[in-house]
Formats: structure tokens, C-alpha cells, sequence
């Protein structure tokens, strides 16, 4: 069993944490909120520090679950006088390829070894264990990580250097933009044609055009239910790195462009906590 650090308790990294533990693996936590740490102690007993570079002392590996680029900056910042040659970084923020290219850098000279490895798989994912894990990094480096990231991934992949595992969460969150117009179009479609959303469910979730967002969001987008971990804030932060890498590499993303501008209509509208399914707020009520 290794000893694990894991930095940043919120709505993914706290039952990923427990899943370490459950595990068998020596956990030791830190959140920059510490109601979130002093959470943890209440439920676990032990583990929780109050500074960064406390909590990494003595760790087989560091896991990083925070906000954006400049946070894991900070907490690189924090941390890098405590790491020791050997250690490794795993990296699931999701933050811009520059960001994993600029601390693997940084880290392998001092002799550590670093990993992007953003995850999908939202709030029910990391609570029950079954996240996507895309990797970027050095294969001897994912290959030692793997089996600790087995404790909270299902699915977990290395897809070349460090930013690849970036580049992929990139491609993921362009799919899902377009995944979640068609749907919110479809169901509003459906609506004002009087169709039962259970029942078109039944008939069109088996076929093509079935999809997680499908199965897991149809029912509550024509509810009006959007309560589901995934804030539009933090999509938006995500579809920003997706459209600037873009606009670097001279690709075009017109649909992911087209939804980044409705949820921003969604934020105007007061909604900027709202899971993504609230993309179909930016299209008008079906007419009753």
C-alpha cells in the first residue's frame, strides 16, 4: 500500500480521497477551506493537515484535485519545497495542456515524476468509484500510478506525453457541448410536440442516438431539475482552454463556440451554479 496525498477536498477529490482509504492506502489531506478538512478528520478520524506541504511530507504520491491553471501553480508553489526524488504528482485538475507541460518541467528537476490525468465521470463517478482517467506523462511513471488511480478510476488511459492527458479532456468537453445542444434541443422539440419524456426515452434511448447525457440528464432537463454537481462556471472555465488550444493549433469549433456563448446566456440569466443540462435554458419554453 502507498502513502497518498490528496490536495483539494471538494465535490470530486473528497470521495476520491476515501476511496484511497478505503482501499487500504495511507491517506494524508489538505483544502485550502478547512471546514472541508475538518470535515474529513470528522469522518475519518485522522489525515487532515493544515498546510500543503505538511500534508505531502513522507507521500508515494501527491494527487492535485483543484480549480484551474493559477491554483495548481499555487499549490505546486507550496508543495515543491517538501518533494523529495521519487515521489510523483498526479495532476486531475482539469487545466490547460501549457499548465501539465510547464510543472512536469518543473518537477523533473527535482526528480519527480508527474502526471495530467483529468477525469470525467461528474459527482456520482467520483462517488462511486467509476471515473475516467486521461493520462499524460512518462509510461514508467503512469504504469507505477496505475494501480493507485484504480482506487477511484474505472476506465483510466495513457494517451502520450505530459499535456496529452489535457488535450483529451479538451476533445471530452467539446463532446459533451455538442452532446448536450442536440439534446437540448431535442427535448424542447419534444415538449412542444406533447411527446411523454419517459416514453421517448424508452423509444430513443436504446438507438443512436443514445448517449450518458441521454440516459442520465433527458428526464431532469424536461423537469426543469439542473442540481447535479457540474456547475456552468466550471464548463465554461473548461470550453475556454478547449477554444484557445484551438485557435493555437488553427482548428475551428463552431458548435463549441456557439455553446459557450449560451451558457453564458445561462450565467446572465442567474445560473452559473446550474449542472450543464441547463444549457437548455438558453432556448426558449415550448410554446404549451
Amino acid at each position: 500500500m502507498a502513502v497518498c496525498s490528496f490536495l483539494g477536498l471538494g465535490v470530486m477529490g473528497f470521495p476520491m480521497a476515501g476511496h484511497l482509504r478505503s482501499k487500504g492506502h495511507t491517506v494524508r489531506v489538505w483544502n485550502r477551506t478547512k471546514a472541508r478538512a475538518e470535515a474529513w478528520k470528522a469522518q475519518h478520524g485522522e489525515g487532515a493537515f493544515v498546510s500543503a506541504a505538511d500534508a505531502v511530507e513522507g507521500a508515494d504520491f501527491v494527487m492535485i484535485c483543484v480549480g484551474a491553471d493559477k491554483d495548481v501553480f499555487d499549490v505546486i508553489d507550496q508543495i515543491e519545497p517538501s518533494l523529495k526524488a521519487g515521489m510523483t504528482v498526479i495532476d486531475h485538475t482539469t487545466a490547460s495542456p501549457a499548465c501539465a507541460r510547464t510543472v512536469a518541467d518543473r518537477l523533473a528537476a527535482k526528480g519527480v515524476g508527474f502526471l495530467d490525468a483529468p477525469i470525467s465521470g461528474g459527482q456520482s463517478g467520483a462517488e462511486n468509484g467509476t471515473l475516467s482517467v486521461m493520462c499524460g506523462g512518462a509510461v514508467e511513471t503512469y504504469d507505477a500510478a496505475l494501480p493507485v488511480m484504480e482506487s477511484y478510476g474505472k476506465t483510466i488511459t495513457h494517451l502520450g506525453p505530459a499535456g496529452s492527458g489535457q488535450t483529451a479532456k479538451c476533445v471530452n468537453q467539446i463532446c459533451i457541448a455538442g452532446t448536450l445542444q442536440g439534446l437540448s434541443e431535442g427535448v424542447r422539440f419534444a415538449q412542444a410536440s406533447g411527446l411523454d419524456p419517459k416514453a421517448l426515452l424508452s423509444a430513443i434511448g436504446g438507438g443512436a442516438a443514445q448517449s450518458w447525457q441521454m440516459d442520465n440528464r433527458l428526464l431532469t432537463m424536461a423537469a426543469d431539475k439542473f442540481d447535479f454537481g457540474f456547475a456552468i462556471d466550471w464548463m465554461r472555465k473548461d470550453l475556454a482552454i478547449a477554444l484557445e488550444e484551438a485557435g493555437r493549433m488553427g482548428v475551428e469549433l463552431p458548435v463549441t463556440a456557439q455553446v459557450d456563448q449560451a451558457y453564458g446566456e445561462v450565467q446572465a440569466q442567474g445560473g452559473s451554479r446550474l449542472d450543464t443540462s441547463a444549457l437548455i435554458k438558453s432556448l426558449p419554453p415550448a410554446k404549451s
